[in-house]
């Protein structure tokens, strides 16, 4: 027989394993939470934890408890609604001997949720897990920010390889001359004195003479006996850790809010540019974010409007991809900033538009940015839009599109994303 002891420290959360037993056990309803909470959220703070509530229905245990059958006697306190031989219905819901949540003669009974708060990490496991993402990117989206060590001043302690010599022999220096200050002074003012008498023609066997020399000779060892350097003179380089230094990004989030795009499509969408958010986040410290929203026209807008926002009539994609470049060429045209560039729509547009969207892109817009990835929400056959960005996909290496059914058919979008990534 074989016994494995797990020597592992448990660490300060106690309660580890009975937690990951309630998350394995309520998996659907925390998914549903997360869900919901997905809708709510902003982009940029998608890597936040979340406190989700699971009714109470949901989460009580089974128990055994003791029925009354058969038939029963009760004496019951006097009162003047029922007499001897009256019948009194059973309680609805099990009985009212709890009474928990119930309001005034109400047959229904209320609860309140079970409200528990999910780690960032929790968090984004359960996002991860809907688009069906490999493990390894997982790790990869939901890994914290590089640091890398950098020169932060002088430690008074530290390990021999980060003794700094110079500014510890210039300290040893000015330990030195502020220690040996008065001794010099006083050996200077004796030499002095000496000399003095020399002069004056005093013999060498003098008392004076002899004291003079004895105290110059004692001020002397005085000084030699001044170490040359000192343990409290070492100084040692201070190394820190800071946010590996990287370029600023800027997103673009471009959608069509026509009528044909229903709020299933925008919650796909939004899905897609959290992905993509995330992705930028590992490589770029500093994200600008841009919303623009179109139907016949185009808007630049908040991130509440451009989810919540539902126009009726035509779509005309140019209009958009005219409002990006003019934005490329007045707020990010200095060279400084790279640009990302995430489209979703369903893929109706007017014939004649499709055709400049191509040109648009070809001659503008791809020279510009880093990336463009678009996705065509739909389950319906190709329309024109996706035949003329497939003509720029073939000539283009940075430009991927893809269409999508479901919230999984999203990440192979990002599947040659990552390796370009890797081999860059």
């Amino acid at each position: 027989m074989t016994y494995l002891i797990d020597r592992r420290l448990q660490g300060k959360n106690k309660s580890a394993v009975n937690r990951e037993r309630f998350l394995r056990r309520y998996k659907a309803q925390i998914k549903d939470a997360v869900g919901r909470a997905i809708k709510g959220r902003s982009i940029t703070d998608i890597e936040n934890g979340e406190k989700v509530s699971i009714p109470v229905k949901d989460v009580n245990e089974p128990h055994f408890g003791h029925a009354h059958g058969g038939v029963w006697e009760v004496v019951s306190p006097g009162n003047t609604e029922y007499q001897k031989g009256d019948q009194i219905n059973r309680p609805k819901s099990g009985g009212g001997g709890s009474g928990r949540g119930r309001a005034g003669n109400s047959e229904q009974t209320t609860e309140d949720d079970f409200i528990f708060e999910l780690t960032r990490e929790e968090f984004m496991n359960y996002f991860f897990e809907d688009l069906e993402l490999p493990n390894m990117v997982k790790t990869q989206l939901a890994q914290t920010v590089e640091f890398k060590n950098q020169r932060a001043g002088y430690n008074v302690s530290g390990t021999p390889s980060n003794i700094h010599v110079l500014r510890s022999l210039r300290g040893a220096l000015g330990r030195r001359i502020a220690v040996g200050g008065p001794t010099r002074k006083a050996m200077k003012q004796a030499e002095q004195e000496l000399k003095r008498l020399q002069e004056l023609g005093f013999d060498d066997d003098d008392v004076r003479v002899l004291e003079l020399k004895h105290k110059i000779h004692h001020l002397h060892t005085k000084l030699l006996a001044i170490p040359f350097i000192d343990p409290f003179d070492l100084r040692y380089t201070n190394r820190i850790k800071v946010p590996k230094p990287s370029t600023q990004a800027v997103m673009f989030c471009i959608m069509d809010v026509s009528g044909s795009m229903d709020e299933m499509r925008k919650d796909t969408a939004k899905r897609f540019f959290i992905l993509l958010y995330l992705f930028l986040k590992r490589v770029y410290e500093k994200i600008e974010v841009v919303f623009i929203r179109h139907h016949t026209a185009a808007a630049e807008v908040d991130e509440d409007e451009f989810f919540h926002s539902r126009e009726s009539g035509g779509t005309v994609v140019s209009s958009a991809l005219h409002m990006l470049q003019k934005i490329l060429s007045e707020r990010y045209g200095q060279g400084d900033w790279n640009a990302y560039v995430a489209q979703a729509s369903d893929g109706d547009n007017w014939d004649n538009d499709s055709v400049l969207c191509k040109q648009i892109l070809v001659n503008h817009i791809m020279p510009r940015v880093q990336y463009y990835t678009y996705v065509e929400i739909t389950d319906g056959p190709p329309q024109n839009l996706w035949e003329q960005y497939t003509e720029v996909a073939e000539n283009n290496a940075n430009f991927a599109m893809q269409k999508i059914i479901t919230p999984a058919d999203i990440y192979p979008v990002f599947r040659e994303l990552f390796k370009k990534q890797a081999t860059r």
